[in-house]
């Protein structure tokens, strides 16, 4: 089954809990996507697990304030709908569930897929009056992106 990501966005949209509008809603899940497939072909990623990310990681947030757990719930929610809206083999999912559930904590990562998420999501920072740092990115290109926003 190839993922639809139109209808899994719909979906993902229409649960969300937050305003539309949200500085942690569907225009910052794209803008995950798009940092995310800059990144992504510069370190071998998986690109359909950093696509899911970008729809997942942010997904269950209940508030825009500070929410712990909140990357843990998109990453259940994930293996909620993992064969009803999209495959992925089991390797794949565990970086996928990974990648979401440790998002927000502030760590870097060795595995350049986790890396390409968490730095995708980072390069994001803007949107919260925060500057991406290269010190806080994981891949060598989003330590270069985040670079060029210093």
């Amino acid at each position: 089954m190839a993922t639809d990501y139109t209808r899994l966005r719909e979906h993902l949209v229409a649960q969300f809990s937050c305003d539309p509008a949200s500085v942690h809603g569907p225009a910052h899940w794209k803008r995950v996507e798009f940092h995310g497939l800059l990144i992504a072909p510069t370190n071998s990623a998986i690109v359909e697990v950093i696509r899911l990310f970008a729809l997942f990681h942010d997904c269950r947030r209940i508030h825009d304030g500070y929410d712990d757990g909140h990357g843990a719930r998109g990453a259940e929610y994930a293996s909620q709908l993992r064969d009803k809206y999209f495959e992925l083999p089991d390797d794949e999912f565990e970086l996928l569930h990974n990648a979401c559930t440790w998002h927000a904590h502030g760590r870097l990562s060795d595995d350049p897929t986790i890396g390409a998420c968490w730095d995708a999501d980072r390069l994001d920072l803007g949107r919260v009056g925060m500057r991406p740092l290269p010190d806080y990115m994981s891949t060598p290109k989003g330590r270069e992106l985040a670079g060029e926003n210093t």
